[in-house]
């Protein structure tokens, strides 16, 4: 006959309790069973050790192993002591091991069953050992004539039926106590399962483990973050892509938003009691969107918030930036080209020949220089594709795109770990900024000198010695003020006013993923001069 299963959650741990319970205090009678008889043996044999002793020292027990008939003289002797001290035997011997006393009379003269060596030694000795009146536990003690010599031994012991006996009787009342704290272990059990029974509303455990498992496949299928706060602004629920976004450490659930080490802005939203929608929010390596949604049922229970990676379409947004500039510059020389082409060819039909070869020979000279220059100090192909890109974009604003004479950048140098498209980011806003800076006309309070044409200097070379990257950009426009450094790389700076571009603050990103630094600084030229330093090494940073 198959016995009902209880089927509520409650029930089941209802029953799993009262057996783990009862396995309990099982385990806890035993171990004390144990633990008394053990001791009950450690007193046995310190009983029979002092009433051996006791028989060893008396002078009637030396003076009978002397005389003709020791056993008449010290049977009675011994069965004496045996009752007096309540051990189970007193075994007075020979040196040899002959018994001159035992409790039963006809083991007298018999050979003693146990270990003698070390007592005929000299020395006390106690063993467990099987004897004529069964397992015992015994202490055997030489007996010493006044000279020293060893003239008897003298064995006394408790049996183990007797040790048994005791511990027994210790159980008896042990049983009763651990059937009482059964009970109401029992009882406070079946008490805390009524509470559980109302909680679980008496799902089982199948309905809550599938119902579980839909939450944790929800959770973690999800790829956008999601991130629970309960009503203190603690982290109740975080899923993977949340952690991975925010960079959170295994142990942040239960962590106030706080202490998590985030961003200003980004804690200041995660902390605001009004909805957030579609914010745009900047941590070390990543542009994240964020959407907050406060959970209200009569108090403040919390805020749901979604983050979304925009990493990738912002870096991706800056590269068709980046592409469609290059697009203009091409349709803008094309249409120089052909203006030219226009020039050298009417001077041709003019009949002015030398002067449409002169002509033709110095638009093509002044063209060659920067691309032969480029191509000549910077061999990784991205990065000299840019400057070619940038300086064409420059041009058409009339700003004039230099390449420092000691810029060298070998092809193949530039390990794994500085991706292409984190150095386009890098050298291509910071040089969008510089000929922006450089193309806006100084202030009437500028004392500085006026360039004859505004310009923009790069330098890019591999440090000798350092294993190091070196971007450089400085221009000449009208710089930024000092007191104002620790703000450019805030999202949304800019000197034409705030909320305007990520520029910066991407590019502090990339370095950031790049391991490197980034300093700002006046340039020799006046205008703002950035510095980049990148370590080139081969490992992946941690």
């Amino acid at each position: 006959m198959r016995i009902p299963r209880p089927r509520s959650l409650a029930g089941q741990l209802f029953a799993m309790q009262v057996v783990l319970v009862a396995a309990i205090v099982s385990g806890c009678a035993y171990f004390t069973y144990a633990t008394d008889r053990e001791q009950a043996e450690e007193t046995a044999r310190l009983q029979s050790t002092a009433t051996a002793a006791a028989v060893a020292r008396s002078p009637s027990v030396v003076a009978a192993a002397r005389s003709a008939d020791p056993s008449a003289r010290l049977q009675p002797y011994a069965e004496g002591v045996r009752r007096a001290a309540g051990v189970d035997f007193v075994v007075v011997m020979a040196p040899d091991g002959t018994r001159w006393t035992h409790p039963e009379p006809t083991e007298i003269g018999r050979k003693y069953l146990g270990h003698i060596d070390q007592a005929r030694a000299g020395r006390t000795h106690s063993e467990k050992h099987l004897g004529v009146l069964g397992p015992s536990v015994r202490t055997v003690v030489p007996v010493h004539a006044a000279d020293g010599r060893i003239v008897a031994l003298v064995s006394a012991g408790i049996t183990i039926r007797e040790i048994g006996e005791q511990a027994r009787k210790q159980l008896a009342a042990l049983l009763v106590f651990s059937g009482g704290t059964l009970t109401a272990g029992g009882i406070g059990t079946y008490v805390i399962n009524v509470r559980l029974r109302r909680h679980t509303k008496g799902m089982n455990a199948a309905q809550l483990s599938r119902m579980h498992d839909y939450h944790e496949a929800a959770l973690h299928a999800v790829r956008e973050g999601l991130l629970m706060l309960d009503g203190r602004r603690r982290i109740a629920l975080v899923n993977d892509g949340a952690r991975e976004l925010l960079g959170l450490r295994d142990d942040a659930v239960g962590s106030p938003v706080d202490t998590l080490g985030l961003p200003p802005s980004l804690t200041g939203a995660l902390l605001a009691s009004e909805p957030r929608v579609d914010e745009v929010h900047l941590t070390a390596d990543r542009v994240v969107v964020v959407n907050t949604s406060p959970v209200v049922g009569g108090e403040r229970r919390g805020t749901v918030v979604t983050l979304r990676d925009h990493t990738e379409l912002q870096a991706l947004s800056g590269e068709l930036d980046s592409e469609r500039g290059f697009s203009q510059a091409l349709r803008s020389q094309a249409h120089e080209a052909a203006n030219r082409l226009h020039t050298v060819v009417s001077l041709i039909e003019l009949g002015r020949v030398p002067e449409a070869v002169d002509f033709a020979t110095a638009e093509l000279e002044l063209a060659q220089v920067l691309t032969d220059q480029v191509v000549g100090a910077v061999g990784e192909p991205v990065l000299a594709a840019l400057l070619l890109g940038k300086a064409a974009q420059a041009n058409e604003r009339g700003v004039e795109l230099v390449l420092a004479e000691d810029s060298l950048i070998d092809d193949g140098v530039l390990p794994p770990t500085l991706p292409a498209r984190d150095l386009v980011t890098i050298l291509g806003n910071l040089l969008d900024n510089a000929v922006d800076a450089a193309s806006r006309p100084l202030t009437g309070d500028d004392d500085r000198p006026r360039p004859a044409r505004p310009r923009v200097t790069v330098t890019a070379r591999v440090e000798p010695g350092t294993a190091e990257l070196l971007l450089q950009v400085h221009d000449t426009g009208a710089g930024i003020d000092p007191a104002r450094a620790d703000e450019v790389f805030r999202r949304g700076f800019s000197t034409h006013g705030s909320h305007r571009s990520l520029g910066l603050a991407l590019v502090r990103q990339a370095v950031h993923r790049g391991g490197g630094t980034i300093v700002l600084a006046t340039g020799p030229d006046g205008g703002a001069e950035f510095t980049v330093r990148l370590p080139l090494r081969t490992e992946v940073p941690a």
